[in-house]
């Protein structure tokens, strides 16, 4: 059966891991997922992830969660842009998550960054999802 919105199941996958204190959690692998996961890492909201080959030709990524004095280290996590509705910003109207507490991630033409790292690279795209 297809998925019609990988990443949303990703970052679904990851919330409900984090509400029943899960350690790590499984998603199927995909090139835009390992992207937003770079940025999830990069940023401190992650620990990492290990992409595991189940057979020739299907990978899954195995998310390992952070938590900080037992409360886990995202505490919101939601999807912007979806199959049905795509959600593109320019440079000038990023939006601050939070005052700038949390972050966008931006698929631009020069790969998944968060919103901080498109404004110093001067790049909009499409708005994948914040987290706080």
């Amino acid at each position: 059966m297809s998925m019609t919105d990988p990443v949303g199941d990703m970052l679904t996958r990851i919330r409900n891991g984090q509400r029943v204190g899960k350690s790590s959690v499984v998603s199927p692998a995909s090139k835009l997922r390992t992207g937003v996961l770079d940025v999830l890492q990069r940023e401190g909201y992650i620990r990492g992830y290990n992409i595991n080959e189940i057979r020739k030709g299907v990978s899954e990524i195995t998310i390992e969660l952070k938590y900080f004095e037992g409360d886990a280290v995202i505490k919101q996590i939601d999807r912007v842009s979806t199959p049905g509705r795509r959600v593109y910003s320019k440079i000038k109207d990023l939006p601050k998550v939070y005052n700038g507490l949390g972050i966008a991630v931006l698929s631009t033409p020069r790969g998944v960054l968060s919103d901080q790292e498109a404004r110093e690279q001067n790049v909009g795209g499409e708005i994948l999802c914040k987290v706080f």
